[in-house]
């Protein structure tokens, strides 16, 4: 693995109201590795990345991507850079088949009229096969009927097949059973090894445990630990995650601490 990270944010920082989501945080995915990000509900997870998707600006700090400094106003933007979220609704159209699913949007076109179903079909075969999806019966069965293994498996390979360089996934084993979840995780674990960034947000540290490389703890929009995964253990994460030291103390400013300390 390089050592520049792929994707890093900065002191980022955001604000709604008179709550401070993110405050201040550091945080960093180098190109094939996962990176788990963990923290009890409140903590900034989803506020960190739907600030790196664009769906709303941070109000401090700095995105980069391979060590440059970057600008994302908005999910185009980020799909520019590689950058692609699956979120826990998948965001799949039941009523259309893999192939719709997979070029939703984006489809390819015969003459810029007739859509060219030939190709995007071969495609998603071929996009599937390289991600060794082998559960699909056909890319043109209907989302519908597919199970949540499936569905998280074909929501996955869409957000891969457009040149992206980070995914990441925002708790893709809930819900799903013990096989499913066997299915998706060895899907993460490939993705890194096709050099990918990935970022895996979950409430299961076994999961965690069972595919990261390293772990990025938040607690009340603190980062307050980044782990090796190899050199921590459930415990000390969940320590971190109800009683990380804070570096700040949320709802107070600097004047306002000091006093305190003093």
């Amino acid at each position: 693995m390089a050592n520049t990270p792929i994707l890093s944010c900065r002191d980022v920082s955001k604000a709604f109201g008179a709550v401070q989501a993110l405050d201040h945080v550091d945080f960093e995915v180098l190109a094939g590795e996962v990176m788990a990000l963990v923290g009890d509900n409140g903590a900034g997870k989803s506020t960190l990345i739907k600030g790196i998707a664009g769906i709303y600006p941070f109000d401090h700090g700095e995105v980069l991507v391979d060590g440059g400094t970057v600008h994302i106003h908005g999910p185009r933007d980020a799909a520019k850079l590689g950058i692609e979220i699956v979120y826990q609704d998948l965001a799949l159209a039941d009523n259309l088949d893999v192939v719709g699913n997979m070029f939703l949007g984006r489809e390819r076109t015969r003459s810029g009229i007739v859509l060219d179903e030939e190709r995007m079909e071969r495609a998603a075969r071929e996009t599937l096969t390289e991600l060794s999806v082998t559960t699909l019966q056909s890319v043109r069965q209907t989302v519908s009927g597919l199970s949540g293994g499936q569905r998280q498996s074909v929501a996955v390979a869409k957000a891969v097949m457009w040149n992206s360089r980070i995914v990441i996934l925002d708790e893709p084993t809930a819900a799903l059973g013990v096989a499913q979840t066997r299915q998706v995780l060895n899907l993460v674990r490939r993705l890194a090894e096709r050099g990918l960034g990935v970022v895996i947000i979950s409430h299961n540290l076994h999961d965690v445990f069972e595919v990261a490389d390293r772990i990025t703890v938040l607690r009340l929009g603190q980062r307050v630990a980044q782990l090796e995964r190899a050199e921590t253990t459930q415990q000390e994460v969940v320590h971190a995650i109800t009683a990380g030291t804070l570096e700040r103390v949320p709802g107070m400013d600097e004047t306002d601490a000091e006093a305190v300390e003093g």
